[in-house]
């Protein structure tokens, strides 16, 4: 049963990235958008689709705003494409884990040319 779950979370993932970045029309969702993470109810009549959204914090409010309001135009969508016995209503929710991996991965980085430059600096 597990996997079947893992099963449709992926293919929903998948069909809901195309849709979000090659048929939504609203202007709101042009950003820098891809879901991350999909997790469906075993029921299957819920989902909460994970997004994660390259922008400033206005962006980001107006992408979720904009899934929010397509999110019926998704569900049949979804449901024309997927053969599920239900299709799930959608929650779309910010996922910062992205921008917090690349804001680690600075950080690590500076602290590298720190030790580095130390290293590389004549002793007295």
């Amino acid at each position: 049963m597990k996997t079947r779950m893992i099963r449709i979370n992926d293919e929903i993932k998948k069909e809901l990235s195309i849709i979000i970045n090659t048929q939504l029309k609203d202007p709101r969702t042009k950003s820098m958008t891809s879901v991350t993470k999909v997790e469906t109810t075993q029921d299957l009549k819920f989902c909460k689709a994970h997004i994660s959204v390259i922008g400033n914090e206005d962006e980001k409010a107006a992408v979720l705003e904009g899934l929010k309001n397509a999110s019926g135009f998704i569900r049949k969508q979804i449901a024309s494409t997927i053969n599920l016995r239900n299709t799930p209503e959608f929650t779309f929710l910010l996922d910062d884990s992205l921008e917090h991996a690349i804001k680690m991965s600075k950080l690590i980085e500076e602290a590298n040319r720190g030790i580095v430059s130390e290293k590389t600096e004549p002793a007295e």
